[in-house]
């Protein structure tokens, strides 16, 4: 029975930043050989980071990206790496790259290429045609996929275990939303099991504009049963042994028959030199590392140099996030990278004393540190006592910094300048919506004076479906932390903060009050929407399920209230091209994977 050190690498590249992506995939591979692994698997695309979208266009950077695998490939020992880049041809293709002993030893093209939900990579790449091939490493048989080559049933994954494989190494950069996880593993768990294959799966994790990625990468026997399974939404570099026992016996015994192919042919990786020296010669370990017990050359068979540890490590099984702890870390690192990967240090967040405005400071906290946070109350003619006693109670709970402008002054000049006391309009829409984008000027304007700092949004997507929002007002700033977050499940979220701290930091009464703008007096959002019990449920059967008006009020709805809503979020479709985007948490959020018309007369 032969075994596989298996290094999981699974990093945060930043798209784009192709030195500082070197170093990090150099780091951990070094960590891989201090720890005697035989291969170190890295994602897809970690090179550039992924999705690179229209940087592809640009020649210099796909050149730019071979010059860095050239130079991670020149630094590889004994251990292989199996790391994902851009390849060129005659077109341009995602691939992963094999490099050991100094070189690329060869390299895979992914074969199918998504074109749905946020992915359109038909407009990059070319599929990959050439024949399978496998790598010995460490004696055992390896075939290589990326990502969407694994959710096909027919996909390479068949074709290399009919043709001989042992081990799939499957490099992914696979979107996240809450509960992608489960859906991921009985896919993989079945086609394991499908191919009688043990099926290596490492993703990246960390956040790209809209997109968050969750790592959660596993391995699985040729059972489908889960040997390793890393964190979800954190970084990790970890080595897993993978027994590797032959499987003949199962596949003769397969009610549904055996795949049968001529077998793949196999590229050794390190050869070793006619003295022995090989592998010592390009930086292998000549003893066991720390806590893996003492490493062995083993007998991998010809062209090839396999080490063995004579203490199996303990496989990691990561826990598996709650669904609600799951939302709240991915929306924390979402926050996080996007501040960060954009060059921000500090945000700034408007605090009314509500539950968004709540919700998003409690995120901001977790993600920059309470110290790199700050809360701006701006109070109005219309906002009541307890609204801002709760603001600054919440700012002194997570421990932010907090102020108060009041923005009474400016809109008694505006009443005066623009409104001209017509009377019809002293609580009307418009002095509605100016108070709010007084409220957006005043923050824009203070990250003005503080370079560095961002203008995090609070709208929900409850909000932004129906444009309950003021355009260049509430929906002013940078980026757009709860914009795929229903109401329902904002409220939830608070109180997952609370149970979680075991205090209060939420105030009771955020979560008690009837939800409010406070733009005119005694104003409740009830009296412009329906009960969000109604509005959520409504909102995800159109938005999110792309059902019509009649499919609707089929599943129960009342036929007035679908035609009114339904109606209000065709409306305000140009609104949400104009909002910051935000962190995606759903299987389709507004922005890459909903792409409506603005113009739109379809009323089905």
């Amino acid at each position: 029975m032969a075994r596989l050190r298996i290094a999981l690498c699974q990093l945060n590249p930043t798209v784009g930043d192709l030195e500082g992506n070197r170093a990090l995939i150099a780091d951990a591979y070094q960590q891989a050989e201090d720890l005697a692994a035989d291969v170190a698997v890295f994602s897809e695309l970690c090179i550039t980071g992924y999705p690179p979208e229209d940087l592809l266009l640009k020649p210099g950077f796909v050149a730019d990206n071979r010059e860095v695998l050239d130079k991670l490939a020149a630094m590889t020992g004994r251990c292989a790496m199996v790391v994902g880049f851009v390849d060129q041809g005659r077109d341009l293709y995602n691939a992963a790259a094999v490099c050991s002993g100094g070189r690329v030893v060869g390299t895979y093209r992914k074969r199918l290429l998504p074109n749905y939900a946020v992915f359109d990579e038909q407009r990059y790449f070319a599929a990959g045609s050439e024949p399978l091939q496998l790598y010995e490493i460490a004696g055992v048989k390896v075939g290589l996929s990326i990502c969407e080559d694994v959710w096909s049933p027919d996909g390479p994954l068949a074709e290399h275990a009919a043709g001989g494989a042992e081990v799939v190494l499957n490099l992914n950069a696979s979107p996240w939303f809450v509960g992608r996880g489960a859906e991921r593993d009985r896919m993989l768990a079945t086609r394991a099991l499908d191919a009688s294959c043990a099926l290596v799966y490492v993703n990246q994790v960390g956040g790209q504009d809209e997109l968050v990625f969750d790592g959660a990468s596993l391995v699985l026997d040729a059972d489908g049963a889960t040997r390793a399974r890393l964190p979800q939404l954190v970084e990790a570099v970890e080595v897993v042994e993978l027994d590797v026992r032959p499987v003949f016996r199962k596949r003769l015994l397969a009610p549904r028959g055996r795949a049968v192919s001529e077998p793949l042919r196999v590229e050794p990786t390190v050869a070793v030199s006619p003295a022995g020296e090989g592998a010592a010669s390009m930086g292998a370990p000549s003893s066991g590392a720390e806590g893996v017990g003492p490493v062995s050359v083993g007998n991998p068979g010809a062209g090839s140099v396999g080490v063995a540890s004579t203490t199996p490590a303990p496989a990691l099984v990561a826990a598996v996030l709650d669904p609600i702890a799951e939302l709240y870390e991915g929306l924390v690192l979402g926050t996080r990278d996007y501040v960060r990967k954009t060059g921000f240090s500090h945000a700034l967040v408007a605090l009314s004393g509500g539950i968004d405005s709540s919700l998003v400071a409690c995120l901001a906290a977790d993600a920059l540190g309470p110290e790199r946070v700050h809360g701006v109350s701006m109070p109005s003619r219309y906002s009541s006592q307890h609204s801002r006693d709760d603001a600054a109670a919440l700012a002194r709970a997570l421990g932010i910094s907090y102020r108060t402008i009041g923005i009474e002054p400016g809109h008694a000049a505006y009443d005066e300048m623009v409104l001209a006391g017509d009377e019809d309009e002293s609580d009307g829409l418009a002095d509605q919506n100016l108070q709010s984008r007084l409220r957006g000027l005043v923050l824009m304007t203070l990250s003005n004076m503080h370079p560095g700092w961002i203008v995090l949004t609070t709208g929900n997507k409850s909000e932004l479906a129906v444009g309950y929002s003021t355009l260049y007002g509430d929906t002013a700033g940078g980026f757009a932390v709860i914009k795929d977050v229903f109401k329902l499940k904002v409220y939830e979220l608070c109180r997952y903060v609370n149970e979680r701290a075991g205090f209060e930091i939420v105030p009771e009464g955020v979560l008690t009050k009837p939800p409010s703008a406070e733009l005119r007096l005694d104003q409740r959002d009830d009296q412009s929407l329906p009960p969000y019990e109604v509005l959520d449920p409504l909102l995800a059967a159109y938005v999110e399920h792309d059902m019509t008006q009649t499919e609707i009020v089929e599943a129960g709805f009342e036929p007035a209230v679908v035609a009114r809503i339904t109606r209000l979020v065709d409306a305000a479709e140009y609104k949400r091209r104009q909002s910051p985007p935000g962190v995606r948490v759903t299987p389709k959020a507004f922005g890459k994977d909903r792409r409506m018309p603005i113009v739109n007369a379809y009323r089905g």
